[in-house]
């Protein structure tokens, strides 16, 4: 279970104002904290309640699986899906509709100590900033063995193997294939330099 925050107002802003996006509204790991009433607030303000779908437990790909089945009609018509959950979801929700762009609405923060182990294809690192609105929903932190931010290493093989673990997929040919998939590879292009903020991770939502 992770504990999100509502990302900045300004980034999401745009993408919600849409009127081809469709949202998912994760409330499965409530009980830790889902900034619920909050995302409501910024639905209703926006007129786009009637665009959400609350479920739970996007985590698990089988509910997923059936949750989109059940808005097929919907996200077929849509330009793009917010999910508002750790990162976690969003990616199980990339990862299954990868011809549409998925966008984050919440980051994730940082909980010190050991939070086990999960059998899942995707991982969060609750890194209090998320990128996955750059990377087509693939996490560059957790899908690379080197946590690199801006591109790949240069070290992958030519079947698109990491150098570090031969048997993993490098993640950056990952999300290179899934933006070019997207119609959106010159997003790598239009953006600077990503900086990873250790401050987040140190101080959680501690205001300085």
């Amino acid at each position: 279970m992770l504990i999100t925050k509502l990302k900045e107002r300004e980034e999401i802003l745009s993408v919600l104002n849409s009127k081809n996006v469709f949202i998912f509204k994760c409330f499965g790991c409530k009980e830790v904290y889902l900034p619920e009433g909050e995302i409501d607030l910024l639905l209703t303000e926006l007129k786009c309640m009637e665009r959400m779908a609350r479920v739970d437990y996007l985590c698990r790909e089988e509910f997923t699986v059936k949750y989109l089945g059940k808005y097929a009609d919907v996200l077929k018509k849509a330009d793009k899906i917010v999910v508002f959950s750790c990162g976690v979801g969003v990616q199980v929700v990339a990862k299954c509709i990868p011809e549409t762009p998925v966008i984050p609405g919440c980051d994730t923060h940082y909980i010190n100590g050991f939070q086990g182990l999960t059998t899942q294809d995707v991982d969060c690192e609750m890194c209090g900033q998320c990128w996955l609105n750059l990377t087509g929903g693939i996490c560059p932190i957790t899908s690379c063995s080197k946590s690199l931010l801006n591109g790949p290493c240069g070290g992958a093989n030519k079947d698109g193997k990491c150098e570090v673990n031969k048997d993993m997929d490098c993640g950056w040919v990952l999300i290179y294939k899934r933006l070019k998939l997207l119609g959106e590879e010159e997003i790598l292009k239009r953006h600077s330099v990503n900086i990873r903020d250790y401050k987040l991770i140190i101080n959680g939502d501690k205001k300085e």
